[in-house]
């Protein structure tokens, strides 16, 4: 007898679903049940990989209180409820000196990898605590924001405080059983790896950065999106407040 799919029954949002580790994580919801919602500011991307897939697309900047209102409305209106939501969307600046960093670095940061956080839970909670649903959220945070590195500050800040407001969550809304947990990959394999390494991405530079992490390789969309599925689903019900770190034991 072949086993039940993981997130069979769930209805899922995955921001920068279009490419990367967002694809990934798409890829692997749609493979393990869930009905999904892609949401990514690449249209054409998106439906692509909604259509290769069989799952939902929709346009939306997540750094925009009206967009995941809207989200919510069509994920709703299509499927019925919505029970995860993985901020994957995230964004980061070229690998420089900090006092180079500009204040539109600096914005686009905060913003991107913050607010869209705020946003989504500041939306999406009460809709959770209205309807009695136990939701969870997945955050994708970096081991920059467990294990700093120089030359990317104000990013590897963003996504501590990724991390630290999702354990903030985790112990304020457990009452509602609305779990909070984020995802920390090592360098891996998308298109910002260039601006992490801050040099071309050639197989010479991109070896460098993998030597760091003891397993020998850096992160892919499908280690990623293994770690979101496990968290997703019903085995890990009791688990919240964690930020896995998916990493090779570049942490340790």
């Amino acid at each position: 007898m072949a086993p039940q799919p993981r997130l069979e029954g769930k209805v899922a949002i995955v921001t920068g679903g279009a490419s990367g580790f967002g694809k990934g994580i798409a890829t692997k919801f749609v493979e393990e049940g869930a009905q999904v919602l892609i949401a990514d500011l690449a249209d054409e991307a998106g439906r692509g990989v909604a259509k290769e897939l069989g799952c939902a697309s929709t346009v939306a900047d997540v750094t925009k209180r009206e967009d995941w209102e809207r989200l919510l409305k069509e994920v709703v209106d299509k499927f019925g409820k919505l029970d995860i939501v993985v901020n994957n969307a995230g964004a980061t600046y070229n690998n420089k000196a900090t006092e180079d960093v500009t204040e539109k670095d600096f914005d686009l940061v905060m913003t991107v990898n913050v607010k869209s956080v705020y946003l989504s839970t500041s939306v999406i909670i009460p809709y959770f605590v209205g309807e009695n649903i136990a939701g969870c959220f997945i955050q994708i945070a970096s081991t920059a924001g467990v294990r700093p590195r120089p030359r990317l500050t104000w990013y590897n800040a963003s996504k501590a405080a990724v991390i630290n407001a999702t354990k903030g969550m985790a112990v304020e809304y457990a009452s509602h059983s609305i779990r909070f947990n984020s995802v920390s990959p090592v360098i891996g394999s998308t298109g910002m790896t260039h601006l992490f390494i801050g040099k071309p991405d050639t197989p010479e530079n991109r070896k460098a950065f993998e030597s760091l992490v003891p397993l020998g390789r850096g992160s892919t969309p499908a280690d990623v999106a293994n770690a979101c599925c496990y968290l997703a689903s019903n085995e890990a019900e009791f688990i919240t407040g964690t930020n896995l770190e998916v990493c090779g034991g570049r942490c340790v």
